[in-house]
């Protein structure tokens, strides 16, 4: 399941911040990279309960659809005192009039957390699954998590989603306030890239 400079990759998604991301961490291997917007695909409905169930359906449906091999995340932030919420719903949490608004998400789950009368440090972590799907039937998973907890009032205008809100452990800096470069170095999409890459690239 090796890909060699050169080799073209479509990723699964339409979200522009995930592709950056993607694309950053893959450049120096050479990989042709298009999206779902390239290709005109439309994402398929996510409805499966877990991060894997959905990655797996998007990789699946942009490999079939292109004939291309695909790689899909699906990744989240889990919440400690909300049950493991938003989890696979971190997405929805930001959907409202006027579409998806991330700030509306952030304010919901801190909403949420006083509500509940958990005390702090809100413990909570990052999750990612890539499902790489080939036209043949073929796949693999790779995953990645960082641990961390909710901060409260947002900081940063970095990076994507709840980053504002989320501090990894060991770190005075939230994944809003951090250099793109420092996050993907510990962050669960890149952790789950370079299993990726170990596995396929390197």
């Amino acid at each position: 399941m090796r890909l060699a400079a050169g080799d073209q990759l479509i990723l699964a998604t339409h979200n522009r911040g995930k592709v950056e991301e993607l694309a950053a961490l893959l450049e120096p291997y050479g990989v042709e990279l298009s999206s779902n917007a390239d290709h005109g695909l439309d994402e398929p409905e996510e409805t499966e309960t877990t991060f894997v169930g959905n990655a797996r359906i998007k990789a699946v449906a942009a490999a079939r659809a292109t004939g291309l091999v695909a790689l899909a995340d699906d990744s989240g932030l889990e919440i400690e005192a909300l049950g493991g919420a938003p989890g696979v719903h971190t997405a929805d949490w930001a959907e409202g009039p006027g579409g998806r608004d991330f700030v509306r998400a952030m304010r919901r789950a801190h909403e949420a957390l006083v509500e509940s009368g958990a005390p702090e440090p809100w413990r909570a972590r990052f999750c990612c699954t890539l499902v790489l799907a080939f036209p043949d039937g073929r796949e693999a998973v790779f995953e990645g998590s960082v641990p961390g907890r909710i901060v409260w009032p947002m900081r940063g205008d970095r990076g994507h989603g709840y980053d504002p809100v989320f501090q990894p452990d060991g770190h005075d800096l939230t994944f809003g306030e951090m250099d793109r470069w420092e996050k993907n170095r510990m962050s669960h999409r890149g952790e789950a890239m370079r299993l990726f890459v170990a596995a396929c690239l390197a």
